[in-house]
């Protein structure tokens, strides 16, 4: 027989606060017969029936609620969940049966937008793909038909050829580096850097691109040294496709980027931040996808591959790292993420000690 130890402290609570009614009734009579051994005897062989009867009729009132209950929650349920041969179902072995539904539902939601998400990438790529391939196709049907008697259009259109070739290539290669990263096949060369003078060279390379759009590039930080321990090539290129997505967005007079740095207790905290279109609410949990586009038709006409983000993701994953953002439609983004703090190695040279890096300096573009 299986104790129900709910029944049992029901029971329990019941018998004591009759008992205990007696025992204060005993106290305050004057009855002699309430104060005599027998009486005692007797108290205590009907508290314990009353224990026991209690017990057994709060157990067939809960057996019998619950089954109706549970005959009403399987009438609601669907036949492959509850069969014919469950119609003396516990509590217990209900729950399992309604975990395993919500574990089928769950299974069923993901599968679907598994396939969801694998027809969006499929469209997405192969828009991707045969945009510059029809660009070629074109050039080239024009040469065949005669333009590349022209010299002019013949250069032209060879340019736009070879420009579509090099899209085509930087498709294929950020794919290819996405699929690594996600396999596992990728490994990181740390070294110690100083991560300003990075942010520098990175300013001096994309110094046209950002007086192409009359972009202001800055860097803020707390201190003119600041070493982090990564891979600096990786982390080049996270802060590349960054700055170039804010140079991209720019959209407006005035449009300034502010790349700030500062000294945090065991990390090195950087931000990336625009005053350009920003981010529409909705699309702030996607824009790491791959493909996904803010703004597709300015994208596609900048010539991005749209897999910058989803880059900067996995790079920054690779490090054990994670990247936030924030962003305010029609006034600007700002994208975070932390890196190691190290402490640059020191050599001696002639008796000399030397840093291995020079500090960088706040610059304007």
């Amino acid at each position: 027989m299986k104790i129900n130890w709910l029944s049992v402290a029901a029971s329990m609570l019941l018998v004591t606060v009759i008992g205990s009614v007696v025992l204060v009734f005993e106290f305050y009579t004057d009855d002699v017969y309430f104060k005599t051994r027998n009486f005692n005897y007797f108290l205590v062989f009907t508290l314990w029936f009353l224990f026991v009867l209690n017990y057994f009729v709060l157990e067939f009132l809960f057996n019998y609620y619950s089954k109706n209950q549970i005959r009403r929650i399987t009438n609601i349920l669907p036949e492959d969940i509850i069969h014919d041969y469950d119609s003396d179902l516990s509590f217990k072995e209900l729950g399992e049966k309604m975990h395993e539904m919500n574990q089928k539902n769950a299974e069923i939601d993901m599968m679907k937008e598994m396939e969801n998400y694998r027809k969006e990438y499929i469209g997405n790529i192969s828009h991707e793909l045969k945009t510059p391939l029809f660009s070629m196709q074109g050039y080239i049907e024009t040469l065949r038909d005669g333009g590349v008697e022209d010299l002019s259009i013949r250069d032209k259109y060879l340019q736009r050829i070879d420009s579509s070739v090099e899209r085509l290539l930087n498709i294929v290669k950020d794919l290819d580096m996405i699929n690594r990263y996600e396999s596992g096949q990728i490994d990181l060369k740390y070294s110690v850097f100083d991560i300003n003078l990075l942010v520098q060279e990175i300013f001096d390379l994309l110094e046209m691109e950002g007086e192409k759009h009359a972009m202001t590039m800055q860097l803020q930080t707390t201190q003119p040294q600041l070493f982090v321990s990564a891979d600096k090539q990786r982390i080049s290129q996270v802060l590349i496709n960054l700055i170039s997505n804010s140079i991209k967005y720019a959209n407006r007079e005035e449009a300034q980027i502010i790349v700030s740095t500062r000294e945090g207790t065991k990390s090195i905290h950087i931000s990336v931040e625009d005053n350009g279109m920003g981010i529409k609410p909705e699309n702030l949990p996607r824009i790491f996808e791959r493909f996904f586009r803010v703004e597709s038709s300015r994208s596609r006409k900048e010539g991005g591959s749209g897999l910058g983000l989803a880059i900067v993701k996995h790079i920054l994953e690779a490090h054990q790292q994670t990247i936030a953002v924030e962003s305010t439609y029609l006034s600007g983004t700002k994208f975070k993420f932390k890196l190691t703090k190290s402490t640059p190695r020191i050599k001696k040279i002639n008796g000399i000690s030397n840093g291995n890096s020079v500090p960088g300096k706040a610059q304007n573009l």
